[in-house]
């Protein structure tokens, strides 16, 4: 048995949708511990491509469970949308798709307060994804928060729905009794919930005894992160991060399990940098190399559609990344769209003024002013996507995935080379290798 957490190394959508479908016919568990309908897994079955916000990318394999922990914020009717499509394409959810009771909801003025703090002239634009997200947490943490259970208590839910919504309009009325408009409105929520809840209560259940006892009788375990490393409202690069605990760490948290209970961490990087929203990002390419990552790694985001900043791979960032998230080792996605380059560079470290850097620095006005320190490498003309074996890769690209090894200090075990699953190449003697076979 090997209970493995998976998270993203960089800014997230770094493929890991299409690594958790993989891994996941070795596991009887696949549990998501943070984020909420901003976060989107893609995975390809065939000719169909399916774009997963909420639930973990492991419902595509029959007979595995698929866990929402706590630690996710869940939009109801986004939900029972994805269920809709699910059931549509003929997956079938019955009695192996579960959603905590304690998971917190996102409600339709959290969406509207984001949307307009978004859109705002105030200079404090984050560029969220404006799926009430953020709202969300911010509610959890004040405890004025709604969970799954609350929504089936029509007094709990209409008394703390007075007190969410209050919260986003200044306060005034936070403990008090809405009246007038603010009544009809509370009263409408409340309708809208009941209904939710109805159409979700066959999922519904304390997934934290679940996992703990399908654990203790000898389940194995895939932990599927949402968002990357350098999004941790934590350890990234606050503020222009998510507002959840995106590093392994979260697992724990976010699904109710002990750190004993888990065996070991795998990172995913894409093989380049891609970074959506707002916020520093030293390696990025404005220009021709920046748009041609773009185009041959269809880099658009799956929740936004929103084209993402790409550029060079940055070392700085993901030895980071691997450091304080323990990894055991990593996945190296995306290979194939560095096919035809003439050259390649890595960011080794980062010039600020007159010194080098060469750790991630905490202070954002620091790391908006770094310039990156590169190193060349020689690229390659051949094309990697019939490669199945890491011999087989070309002899330049074996060499960019060693020096990225040696960079951040992990193992790749695993690189991929195409959107399907033969296009990825597991290494036979490797730390994942031997997890695959103790979960079997």
């Amino acid at each position: 048995m090997a209970n493995i957490v998976l998270i993203g190394g960089q800014w997230g959508d770094e493929g890991k949708g299409k690594v958790v479908d993989l891994l996941t016919p070795h596991f009887d568990i696949v549990g998501r511990y943070s984020g909420g309908p901003n976060a989107g897994h893609t995975v390809r079955r065939g000719d169909r491509k399916y774009a997963l916000r909420h639930i973990p990318s492991g419902i595509l394999t029959p007979a595995v469970s698929c866990i929402i922990g706590n630690g996710v914020v869940v939009d109801p009717a986004a939900l029972l949308e994805e269920i809709g499509f699910l059931t549509g394409a003929g997956v079938s959810l019955k009695s192996r798709f579960w959603i905590s009771n304690r998971a917190h909801v996102i409600l339709p003025p959290y969406i509207e307060w984001e949307t307009r703090r978004e859109e705002s002239d105030t200079g404090r634009k984050i560029g969220t994804t404006r799926r009430g997200v953020g709202p969300a947490y911010a509610a959890k943490i004040t405890r004025t928060g709604i969970r799954i259970i609350d929504l089936y208590d029509p007094g709990t839910l209409a008394a703390r729905l007075s007190d969410a919504v209050a919260l986003f309009e200044g306060g005034e009325r936070l403990g008090g009794s809405p009246s007038g408009a603010a009544g009809a409105e509370i009263a409408r929520l409340v309708s809208a919930c009941a209904s939710h809840a109805e159409a979700l209560k066959p999922f519904v259940t304390d997934t934290v005894r679940l996992l703990g006892d399908r654990i203790r009788a000898g389940s194995s375990v895939l932990f599927e992160g949402a968002q990357g490393t350098m999004l941790d409202i934590d350890h990234g690069s606050y503020p222009y991060v998510t507002s959840s605990s995106s590093t392994a760490g979260g697992a724990c948290t976010g699904l109710g399990v002990s750190p004993t209970q888990i065996d070991g961490v795998m990172g995913v990087f894409k093989a380049y940098s891609t970074r959506v929203g707002e916020g520093p990002f030293p390696t990025e390419q404005t220009g021709a190399p920046g748009e041609r990552l773009r185009e041959r790694g269809h880099e658009y985001g799956t929740v936004t559609g929103r084209p993402r900043r790409c550029g060079w791979f940055d070392a700085v960032a993901a030895r980071y990344a691997a450091r304080i998230n323990g990894m055991d080792c990593a996945a190296l996605t995306l290979l194939d769209v560095l096919d035809g380059f003439d050259e390649l560079q890595i960011c080794t470290a980062y010039r600020h003024g007159g010194s080098v850097i060469k750790e991630f620095p905490v202070e954002p006005w620091i790391l908006s002013d770094c310039t990156p320190v590169y190193t060349k490498v020689a690229g390659w003309k051949n094309d990697t996507t019939e490669c199945r074996t890491v011999e087989a890769l070309p002899g330049p690209a074996l060499d960019y995935v060693k020096t990225i090894e040696d960079l951040i200090e992990c193992d790749i075990d695993l690189v991929s080379v195409g959107p399907t699953p033969e296009g990825s190449i597991v290494r036979p003697v490797s730390k994942l290798s031997a997890w695959l076979e103790d979960a079997e």
